[in-house]
């Protein structure tokens, strides 16, 4: 199974794809949380409970189709989550009422043909990408920043995936590592400064902060390569004096400019920018 979350409205919606079988797993609670509008995660996962619990004393085969699996929960680590296909989640859709309903719908349904395309030419992924961050106001430099930023992690992932780390949780780890060693905050701090919750971190970046994510990974990776890293211990160091490359860069320029390069600053629409100073 293949993590890859998808973007709805500036959520991020985690996602599983199997190839085997060729099919999507959502995050249940993920799609709950964007029809109930709801801010909180937590308050999404209570309503979805209570939910299934209603729809299984009935003796909804929508209960019955939902699985789970293991994914990136928000303080990093695996845990099993209710999934289920985008055909299932259609149905569940008509049981919570929403202004949501018929737009994640269409999404939805799009979800299968979109990878039938991508896969036969990934460069569509990107563009799709692109396209998303232009309707949502992103400037081209930005884009272009996002984009070379992506393809770095990229090589840094498929080291990590070449010399014995785990997807899903041990990615989380160093990835945690290095950003709380170039950025003097880690992955969940930064998300809470800028007011996130289920969106990603990196699309809410400045591009300062994009040009050093991308420098403490890229640092990671060469660090890694150099000493043929291999397994948690040394890859967690490689991560540490990445990291710390990084940190450097970012205080000399800090000290030159007196601005900060980390911020609260993010790209949420103005209403959310409201619920995030709650």
């Amino acid at each position: 199974m293949q993590p890859q979350p998808a973007i709805f409205e500036e959520h991020a919606i985690r996602r599983v794809y199997d190839e085997a079988s060729e099919t999507w797993w959502f995050s249940v609670v993920d799609i709950v949380q964007v029809l109930t509008q709801q801010a909180d995660y937590q308050t999404a996962r209570k309503y979805w409970n209570k939910l299934k619990e209603r729809l299984g004393k009935e003796g909804s085969q929508l209960v019955t189709n939902c699985h789970q699996l293991k994914m990136i929960a928000e303080d990093g680590k695996q845990r099993l989550t209710d999934v289920a296909t985008a055909e299932t989640l259609l149905r569940l859709v008509q049981s919570v009422p929403s202004p949501k309903a018929e737009p994640i719908k269409l999404w939805l349904a799009k979800v299968g043909y979109e990878r039938m395309q991508e896969m036969a030419d990934p460069a569509l992924s990107l563009e799709r990408a692109r396209e998303t961050w232009q309707k949502h106001g992103r400037s081209e430099k930005w884009i272009q920043q996002r984009m070379n930023g992506q393809e770095t992690r990229n090589k840094l992932t498929d080291y990590w995936r070449e010399h014995e780390i785990k997807k899903g949780e041990e990615y989380a780890i160093l990835t945690n590592i290095i950003h709380q060693e170039w950025a003097d905050v880690d992955v969940k701090a930064h998300k809470a400064m800028k007011g996130l919750k289920t969106q990603n971190l990196r699309d809410h970046m400045s591009e300062a902060e994009l040009i050093f994510t991308a420098l403490a990974e890229l640092s990671t990776r060469q660090i890694a390569e150099s000493v043929a890293a291999t397994g948690m211990n040394e890859n967690e160091a490689a991560a540490k004096t990445g990291g710390g490359i990084a940190r450097k860069a970012r205080l000399d320029l800090e000290g030159k400019t007196g601005r900060k390069v980390v911020t609260a600053e993010n790209y949420l629409p103005p209403s959310k920018k409201k619920l995030a100073k709650k």
